[in-house]
This record gives structure tokens, C-alpha cells and sequence, in this order.
């Protein structure tokens, strides 16, 4: 799965150049999948006109081999998700990072 996500990740981003990461979370990343699974992707954006919970809609996760489950974050709201928060623990610990814009 790695190796699948890391090329939809850089085909993404040189179509879409406001992507700055992507990475993979969940059960792929834990080594914990199975039948069933779908991957749990996180996407970085530079920015976005559209609502948090529209981002994930307009983009194709489709060549993945497996249903695809999208988080599309601003860099800003990336870097004000409390650092407290349970769901910012588990990424922390858990996310794979498959790409990474150069400034």
C-alpha cells in the first residue's frame, strides 16, 4: 500500500500544486489492516476556498487499490489543531508521511 499511495500522492501533487503533504494513517499505517480496510489519508493544502468537509470530494483516490477515506487540512488549520486532542496524538504517532512540497 505504501508504495500505491506514495504514487497517487505524487501524481496528485503535480497536478495540484497548492498539495504540501500527504500521508497515510490507520490501520496501513499501523501494519494492523485486513479485509475490509480502507487507507486514511491526510492531505496538506496551502490553501482551499472550499469547506473542510468538500475538499476530499474533489479529489480522485480511485487507482488506489482500496477505498480511500480523505482529511484535506489547510496548512493553517493543520497547525491549530489543538495539540492536546486525542485525533492530534494518534496522527502524531501513527502518520506516514509519502510526500512533502520543497518550499
Amino acid at each position: 500500500m505504501d508504495a500505491a499511495v506514495r504514487a497517487w500522492a505524487a501524481q496528485l501533487a503535480s497536478a495540484h500544486p497548492e498539495v504540501l503533504k500527504v500521508g497515510y494513517w490507520g490501520s496501513y499505517a499501523r501494519g494492523d489492516w485486513g479485509v475490509g480496510s480502507d487507507v486514511d489519508l491526510v492531505l496538506i493544502l496551502s490553501r482551499s476556498d472550499l469547506p473542510f468537509d468538500q475538499r476530499g470530494r474533489t479529489l480522485d483516490a480511485t487507482s488506489l487499490p482500496v477505498p480511500a477515506d480523505l482529511l484535506v487540512y489547510t496548512l493553517e488549520e493543520w497547525l491549530n489543531l489543538p495539540e492536546e486532542g486525542r485525533f492530534k496524538k494518534t496522527l502524531a504517532s501513527e502518520i506516514v508521511w509519502v510526500f512533502e512540497r520543497n518550499p
